[in-house]
């Protein structure tokens, strides 16, 4: 049985859910605030969290943070009524997995909850391998880090992740703006070309490229980016 965290100072939307996911099959846990959200996950293991961004307590970004710093993989789903693009990417690259804006029909939460579930069930294509190294680099896909030659492990946001995933695995070649779009984009979020540049600014500074001769993502002037690199599996 699924066992989902709701999240959500709304009586009357922890109510509603927690009668409607009964429906299918899922075990829900309701708390009002991040207090009842830590000391619940502290409890008990979880297989999704379905999080309110306006919670009395505490930001819910800043949750969504602690949960992928201390939970790993566990997936988190986002509720709010900030559903406006920019509040959907901030979500989104603070590591939540999914992004549903309120008001929303129940039974598409049902089906976001299981659209992520099987994306973390999922295994990873046999071409793609869990690690791989470039440039006395490692990522490691499945724990989602990126360690430095020195030994030290780099946070990555959730789209610095996805993008790094992107390059790796098409290392050598020229990847448009729509390429790298179609490539790293989180599902129920609308990005633009002006993302993807910030993104790629942001990992180059991640992967120290002010510090070196030759840079690892090389801009390919009216083409796109090029991982100049060779990739290890």
């Amino acid at each position: 049985m699924t066992r989902c965290l709701l999240v959500d100072d709304d009586p009357a939307i922890r109510t509603l859910l927690l009668d409607y996911l009964a429906n299918f099959g899922f075990s829900t846990e309701a708390v009002g605030d991040g207090r009842g959200m830590r000391a619940a996950l502290a409890r008990q293991g979880f297989d999704v969290v379905l999080l309110d961004l306006m919670l009395p307590d505490e930001d819910g970004l800043s949750l969504c943070q602690w949960v992928r710093r201390d939970h790993g993989q566990l997936p988190v789903i986002v509720l709010t009524a900030q559903g406006d693009p920019m509040s959907r990417v901030l979500g989104l690259e603070l590591g939540a997995d999914d992004y549903l804006a309120k008001p929303f029909e129940p039974r598409e939460l049902v089906a976001r909850i299981k659209a992520v579930l099987r994306r973390g069930a999922a295994p990873p294509p046999q071409a793609d391998a869990p690690q791989v190294r470039f440039e006395g680099w490692t990522f490691d896909r499945l724990r989602r880090e990126l360690v430095s030659p020195d030994g030290t492990v780099v946070a990555l946001s959730s789209a610095e992740f996805r993008l790094l995933e992107a390059f790796t695995a098409h290392a050598g070649k020229v990847l448009s703006r729509d390429r790298l779009l179609d490539l790293s984009r989180a599902p129920g979020v609308v990005v633009s070309d002006r993302s993807i540049d910030l993104a790629v600014s942001r990992l180059r500074g991640k992967l120290g490229e002010g510090q070196r001769d030759r840079p690892l993502i090389r801009t390919m002037r009216g083409e796109g980016y090029l991982f100049d690199v060779e990739v290890q599996r």
